[in-house]
């Protein structure tokens, strides 16, 4: 017999037949259609994807943010005296700069300098939080501003 296009059928077992369940008694898979007896499971529509699971279990699927940096953390007070101790002339002072040299810890919840100690120095404070005081005395020693 020859081999033609019409006559090319797959292997035998090759292609596993699906599982016709609910056609009733006479296919072979019983009342139940192979659910089981009673229970969630049984019916139809019984636990399916992330609306049927509880809300813990959904949270626990939902990939987290690693990293938080809450909002409300406060700024970290640095003193004029470290300011004088860590800085030369014509520094510009910001929270990254005070980050570097290892006066905060972090940069991002920023940096609040107070008037403890003096300054004699000619600093430029960008992005800081000051108090009126310490403003005042950065400014008497020749410093400037930068909101």
């Amino acid at each position: 017999m020859a081999l033609s296009a019409h006559t090319i059928s797959a292997k035998k077992g090759s292609q596993k037949k699906t599982k016709r369940i609910g056609r009733g008694n006479g296919s072979g898979k019983g009342t139940y259609s192979t659910r089981g007896l009673k229970g969630q499971r049984s019916r139809s529509g019984g636990r399916s994807g992330l609306a049927r699971l509880g809300f813990k279990q959904a949270l626990q699927k939902v990939p987290k943010l690693r990293g938080f940096v809450s909002p409300n953390t406060k700024a970290e007070s640095v003193t004029l005296f470290t300011l004088h101790r860590v800085c030369i002339d014509g520094d510009v002072v910001t929270p990254k700069f005070l980050k570097n040299k290892g006066v905060i810890s972090n940069a991002k919840s920023g940096a609040k300098i107070v008037a403890t100690g003096e300054l004699k120095k000619k600093l430029t404070v960008k992005g800081c939080k000051l108090s009126k005081t310490a403003g005042e005395m950065i400014e008497k020693a020749g410093g400037t501003i930068i909101s």
